[in-house]
Parts: C-alpha cells; structure tokens; sequence
C-alpha cells in the first residue's frame, strides 16, 4: 500500500457521516477480515453493510489520527473517535483506539482497538456505575 492509498483510506474514515460505502472496494480486499471489540466479519459486501448499519444512527462521528507506524505491508494507526449517538446522550464521545491493517494489494486485514467501557459500558445507567467503580478499584 503506497502512502497516498493510506491517505485516501485515513480522509475517508476521517467523517464517517460523508464516507461513501459503496466505495470500500477501493482500499479493502473482496476477502477483507474486520475485527473489533465486538465483532468479526468477513468480505467487503458484509462489511459495506456493517458501516452502513452503524452510521444510521449517528449523528457525529469523525476521527482524528494522532500517530502512525507504517511497514512494507501492515500499518498501525492511532486515533481518537468523536462521536454522538441518540441513545447514548447529547455529549461528544470521545474514544482512544488503534487500527491494525494488512494488505498485499489492498486491505485484506483491519483490527481495531478500543475501550468499550469508555464508548458504551461506562455511559449505561447501573453498568457504568460498576465499571467506573471497577476502574477506580483496579487504579488502586
């Protein structure tokens, strides 16, 4: 993957509320592997779906990249999600997380990394209050 095929997929997730989905082709494998706290999916039609599902809701959701560590054929990119969601408030989420690539022509491989608590466990009513007083617990 050349630096402009990594800067083209880093401005297209950039806003997903403007990402085009149907344009995925263009950085991910037909065989493209997605992982995620929650899930695993596989093929680019199932994960065009995936992303169109999630952001029907949103009303915000951007990510701005902090660092980065790129190699012959797989890179890691750190990054901070800001997000709304209506079932979860009217604030500004904002998540830490890294993306794992891979790619002999394009993408075949992509991991993310983030806090679940901090993107959904800690914002429910009676589990945020367990995971907020299990994070204070283990801090100490």
């Amino acid at each position: 993957m050349n630096n402009a095929l990594l800067e083209s997929f880093k401005d297209n997730f950039k806003d997903l509320q403007q990402a085009d989905w149907s344009q995925l082709g263009q950085f991910y494998a037909d065989d493209i592997v997605f992982k995620d706290p929650v899930h695993e999916l596989r093929g680019l039609v199932i994960l065009e779906d995936y992303f169109t599902e999630l952001c029907a809701d949103l009303i915000d959701c951007r990510f701005e990249y902090l660092d980065q560590v790129v190699s012959d054929n797989s890179a890691y990119l750190k990054w901070i999600m800001h997000f709304r969601h209506p079932r979860l408030g009217n604030d500004v989420i904002d998540v830490r997380g890294v993306s794992h690539l891979r790619w002999s022509d394009k993408i075949d491989f992509h991991e993310d990394f983030y806090d679940m608590g901090a993107m959904l466990y800690e914002r429910l009513p009676v589990l945020g209050n367990v995971t907020r007083w299990l994070r204070l617990r283990l801090a100490s």
